[in-house]
């Protein structure tokens, strides 16, 4: 009889997840049951407490189990980790996180270093590459000891040949100890630059020019029967030339061979070729002019005069500024003079010979009349700005670097273009393509291009490469199959959304099959079209179905009625969260009257409006933009609407609006130096008088930064305490409440609250102040109380209570009150902003812009507003932003929320498709008009909410 297969049970004890008594943040020490191997969503109102109880809880106790496996001498270095506040937590498997702010910041990290694609392709292109000349384009060949005897034998028979071994090759030098050595080990003659020599006592080469060497070491007339002394000669050439020697023939034709890859005919060999070789992270194959970054900064005469039309005193050369009295300004006015111009004539009708003087210097001496001695000269020479700002380059001065940044401009590296590798690596290829080519191709191109490979290789290549490329294989098709299949191997992993990243890791987990592990995730359909929802509920459900509990913290409409259970974590926000307000089975579920619940059956929904804004008729016209995978795309924006831009992953939303529209708009009129994607040109700029972007970049990256002194609300706080009574007897200004300053702040954590632990092989852990226990202030400073609280518990308030706090101060509380309108009523002021999340940075940013005074004319670019929001803050967000369109401003929004969409005035559809076949307007108009476009991805799913 077949065995039963273990259950899940058996090999546990437990059918769930029991978590007793959790008190993390605002949990309000609840008790929770979570089914094993099932896919599971956590949902509930932003701030309601589900990352305290997914993420800070859960995955918290199961880190912390696993570090208590290790042995002491380990945990010496890591310390112990905090215990979340939970009474116990039993049935947890090992855990294993996948969030979104974890991405790389290095630009060496790419999508296929990350998912180990790129290693099994240096693999096959190391072992079953075929390598071709750079100087030919020939295949190299190697040749045995044998092969090159029989070799000589069949072509050299009967005629005078010399053997050669080559020593020095394109190099410069005189070689005096080179010769005396060849002497002592018994040689009379050398080919000195292809000309054969007696050796004799002293002699040398000129040192300053370029040489080949080879040693002769063995004259001969090739005949059948002196076999063993062809191969000895053979043999020694071979062994002093490290495997490579050449023939001489009568004709003084040179003929090379090798026991390494080498061009028969033009000599240049190869080394072995090892994965190293592939990697342009590695010095055996990174290309080293740009060591393997594929891009190299330039510091260029357009990037140093960005005006022509001024002239030198009035700042044209931007190194140098205006005209001082310095030693350098009065060079350039002795140079100028020699050709009939000075420092007060413009740039560009200065002549080109003295411009090019100026830049990059001379050999003729410079003769500066002197001060000092009049009538003598100083001759001195002039190195040239350029050149000068060259050589800054290797300073180690910080202050410097920074000053020299705004002079670079960074191009494609001109020696790889852009390819990262080495000439020689890129001369390996398989079936007629090298590994750059393969980097550069769309995941959904690659797939095909494996797909019938065998047919194109040769027998030992398939000998060779069958185990790689069924790895190769699997991992392509799982990033093909979770949505991702416009990326390319070599995009850098920095330029990715949050969701993006967090879905290639989720590729890489899948990848690895490991079976009974707690999976976490944080919103992993960020940035996904409704078309790819469906493959990434897809790829969650393999995961759950290889015998993993998967436990998703998130928001979306279809990923909560696909999973297996529901947790539904509110009523409110911050203070007013942390209970569980429904949990069930989605069919359950959708019968509580949890506000989530009312969204998910439709008693609850976000209107379409009635009418859609006519706008002001005129519009900001893009022409011609070619960046990236866009294919030549007019885009015409209605000012004056709510407009949104759609369209599948990877269409070219954010290449079109982020990297070509706002870098325009933003030189225009903060003289930004960001260079925007190619493109033609751009009308209508005169219809708005300012541009805002709000991204989802954090507001800092240390606890220092928090949304109080990022709004500026912190600055009308600190004056506030400033005033108070008892300030003024101390003596106290603002900057005494300030944590930034000496003075007032706690000296132990310099007014961080924290203090910084760094870890040897862990990110950098940060652990409460012992002396003020994260107060940040020392005891004086928060003695002094407005309505009895001190500036430390200002901070530590919610935005909510501030609006009552502070509500007859109407500088503060209109800061306050726009950051609670966006849905933010649950922060604290003084959060830090590294616990914040990406959508939150996003919406305080937003309030940030909110709280200045708007002209009507203003363009506000939004980039998925809608990342870790509930229907119920959607609603909220969306009141906002339509009352910044009804006074006339312009909201651009990047979006894939049907809520969001559907109440556009205008949407600009991209597509068809991702990547290579993207990249084009597919529909626009109202979204009445889009839902009728057949080709629209958007426009179908669309039809269902209108």
């Amino acid at each position: 009889m077949a065995e039963k297969a273990l259950s899940d049970v058996e090999i546990t004890g437990h059918e769930q997840i029991e978590v007793f008594g959790a008190r993390e943040h605002n949990l309000k020490n609840i008790d929770v049951i979570i089914p094993r191997n099932k896919l599971v969503t956590v949902t509930g109102i932003s701030g309601s407490g589900k990352s305290s109880l997914a993420f800070d809880t859960i995955y918290a106790e199961g880190q912390r189990r696993y570090m208590e496996s290790f042995s002491a001498y380990a945990r010496s270095f890591i310390g112990d980790m905090e215990r979340p506040d939970v009474d116990k937590i039993n049935g947890l498997s090992p855990v294993i996180s996948i969030e979104q702010k974890t991405t790389s910041r290095n630009p060496r990290s790419t999508v296929g270093t990350t998912t180990e694609i790129y290693d099994f392709l240096r693999l096959l292109y190391a072992r079953a590459g075929i390598a071709y000349s750079y100087v030919t384009g020939k295949p190299m060949i190697k040749q045995t000891q044998d092969q090159i005897v029989d070799q000589i034998l069949e072509e050299y028979e009967g005629q005078k040949l010399t053997i050669l071994a080559p020593l020095v090759k394109g190099r410069k030098g005189h070689y005096r100890e080179l010769f005396v050595q060849i002497r002592k080990m018994g040689y009379t003659k050398v080919r000195v630059d292809g000309e054969v020599q007696d050796l004799v006592p002293k002699m040398q080469v000129d040192r300053y020019k370029i040489h080949d060497i080879e040693v002769v070491i063995d004259r001969i007339m090739p005949q059948k029967e002196d076999r063993y002394r062809i191969s000895q000669s053979v043999g020694t050439a071979l062994k002093t030339g490290k495997g490579s020697m050449l023939l001489l023939d009568q004709k003084d034709e040179v003929k090379y061979l090798s026991q390494n890859l080498m061009d028969p005919e033009s000599g240049i060999s190869y080394e072995e070729p090892s994965p190293n070789s592939f990697s342009f992270n590695s010095p055996y194959g990174s290309c080293p002019t740009c060591n393997g970054l594929g891009k190299v900064e330039e510091i260029t005469e357009e990037s140093i005069i960005p005006d022509k039309s001024l002239s030198i005193s009035r700042g044209g050369i931007v190194a140098l500024g205006e005209y001082r009295d310095l030693w350098i300004f009065k060079q350039i006015q002795v140079i100028l003079k020699k050709y009939k111009a000075n420092v007060s004539t413009p740039i560009e009708k200065i002549p080109e010979e003295g411009l090019k003087t100026i830049l990059y210097g001379s050999d003729d001496p410079v003769a500066v009349p002197s001060k000092k001695y009049p009538g003598e000269d100083w001759n001195t020479k002039f190195e040239g700005i350029i050149n000068f700002l060259k050589r800054q380059q290797e300073s180690d001065n910080d202050k410097i670097q920074d000053w020299l940044q705004d002079f670079m401009i960074v191009k494609t590296c001109p020696d790889c273009e852009g390819a990262r590798l080495r000439i020689e690596s890129r001369h390996f290829k398989i079936a007629d393509k090298n590994i750059s080519e393969l980097a550069e191709m769309d995941i959904s191109d690659l797939a095909d291009w494996f797909e019938n490979i065998e047919t194109r290789l040769t027998d030992k290549q398939l000998q060779i490469a069958t185990e790689i490329l069924k790895e190769l294989r699997k991992r392509i098709g799982f990033l093909n199959g979770i949505g991702l299949d416009y990326l390319t191997l070599n995009r850098p992993l920095k330029s990715l959304s949050g969701g993006e990243a967090q879905r290639i890791r989720l590729a890489t987990q899948i990848g690895t099959q490991l079976v009974g592990v707690l999976y976490i995730m944080d919103e992993p359909s960020i940035g996904l079209h409704q078309r790819d929802n469906v493959k990434l509920i897809k790829a969650l459900k393999d995961l759950r179905d290889l015998g993993n509990t998967v436990l998703i913290v998130e928001h979306d409409k279809d990923m909560m009625l696909e999973s297996d259970y529901i947790l539904d974590i509110g009523p409110g926000a911050g203070r007013h969260g942390g209970k569980i307000v429904g949990q069930g089975t989605p069919e359950d579920f959708l019968k509580n009257g949890s506000p989530t619940a009312d969204f998910l059956s439709g008693r609850q929904q976000i209107e379409v409006p009635k009418e859609r804004r006519k706008g002001n008729g005129k519009s900001v016209v893009l022409k011609g933009a070619t960046g990236h995978n866009l294919q030549n795309v007019d885009l015409k924006i209605p000012l004056g609407k709510m407009v949104c831009v759609t369209g599948v992953s990877g269409s070219g939303k954010s290449s079109l609006i982020h990297d070509t529209l706002f870098p325009i708009l933003n030189r225009h009129f903060f003289r930004a130096k960001r260079e925007p994607l190619e493109h033609k040109k751009v009308t209508g700029l005169e219809h708005i008088d300012k541009v805002i972007e709000v991204d989802q970049s954090p507001i800092g990256r240390t606890p220092r930064s928090n949304p109080a002194t990022y709004t500026g609300m912190f600055t009308d706080i600190r004056a506030l305490f400033a005033e108070l009574p008892e300030s003024k007897i101390r003596g106290y200004k603002p900057g005494r409440f300030s944590f930034n300053v000496k003075g007032g702040r706690c000296e132990t954590c310099q007014g961080g609250g924290m203090k910084k632990v760094e870890m040897d092989f862990l990110p950098d852990v940060h652990v409460e102040c012992e002396t003020c226990k994260g107060k940040r202030f020392n005891r004086e400073t928060l003695e002094v109380r407005f309505k009895g609280k001190s500036i430390a518990d200002v901070l530590d308030m919610t935005v909510e209570e501030a609006m009552q706090f502070f509500e007859n101060q109407p500088r503060i509380q209109r800061k306050v009150s726009t950051l609670f309108d966006v849905g933010l009523g649950y922060i604290t002021l003084g959060q830090h902003a590294t616990t914040l999340s990406g959508g939150e940075a996003q919406r305080v940013k937003l309030s940030e812009e909110l709280s200045k005074r708007d002209t009507g004319k203003t363009l506000y670019i939004l980039d998925e507003p809608t990342t870790g929001l509930h229907f119920q803050d959607i609603k909220k967000l969306l009141d906002v932003l339509q009352k910044l369109a009804d006074k006339g401003n312009t909201v651009l929004i990047i979006e894939h929320n049907m809520d969001v969409i559907k109440v556009a005035d205008f949407i600009i559809d991209m597509g068809p498709e991702g990547g290579t076949r993207g990249g084009q307007i597919v529909a626009q108009g109202t979204p009445e008009e889009v839902s009728k476009v057949k080709e629209s991805f958007t426009g179908y799913y669309l039809k269902a909410e209108l």
